[in-house]
């Protein structure tokens, strides 16, 4: 899954991202209001983190818009303040979740994962294709019934293929959803993974 954390301290920011594709989830950062916008213009999220004070457009204003577009995207405000009117206000701007800096990055994980969860309830969360079936809430992946142990980028890269079977998908593509946004597309990078892949998910005795 994709998602995009929009948070203006570094530290905090690369700390997420770090923890975050750790778990599976591909992460494109960006540090302002502004920057967050665009990403969200130009790309697919499944899920948002997003910090309330930020440079040029707060996190207030930046829900307030992508609302606005209807962007149904479900957004974890992330802030310093922790009073019960800045979590009304968070909320009733769009917000799905809010969190309290500081925070165990265990919370987080835990909170994306209830909505995520939450979000299937209209959608199945497991994706198939042939004997090729994947979790997108644990994170498992089976072929035949036998679990296949994938890196997190192989995971993600499955993942970007299962949900478009069939389809003609180029570098560019692939390297948005599974990659950062500013991703080299010219370097070999996506096809030594979708060889690590395929080996995997090819395996011999394993049926086609």
């Amino acid at each position: 899954m994709h998602i995009l954390v929009v948070e203006d301290e570094k530290k905090v920011a690369g700390f997420i991202k770090k923890g975050l594709e750790e778990e599976h989830y591909s992460v494109d950062l960006a540090y302002d209001g502004d920057e967050g916008l665009y990403k969200l213009a130009v790309n697919r999220y499944d899920l948002i983190i997003l910090d309330i004070m930020l440079p040029n457009k707060d996190g207030l204003e930046v829900i307030k818009e992508i609302r606005s577009k209807k962007n149904t995207t479900p957004v974890i405000m992330l802030t310093a303040k922790d009073s019960l009117e800045n979590k009304i206000e968070g909320l009733d701007s769009g917000a799905d979740d809010y969190l309290t800096k500081p925070f165990a990055f265990s919370e987080l994980i835990a909170r994306i994962r209830a909505i995520l969860r939450r979000d299937s309830l209209e959608k199945s969360n497991i994706l198939k294709f042939h004997y090729l079936q994947l979790d997108l809430i644990t994170h498992k992946v089976y072929r035949a019934g036998e679990e296949i142990e994938l890196t997190n980028k192989e995971y993600s890269l499955l993942e970007y293929f299962m949900r478009n079977p069939n389809k003609i998908l180029t570098r560019t593509m692939i390297s948005e959803s599974v990659w950062t946004y500013d991703f080299d597309t010219y370097t070999n990078v996506i096809d030594v993974y979708i060889n690590f892949l395929r080996n995997k998910i090819d395996k011999k005795g394993f049926p086609n």
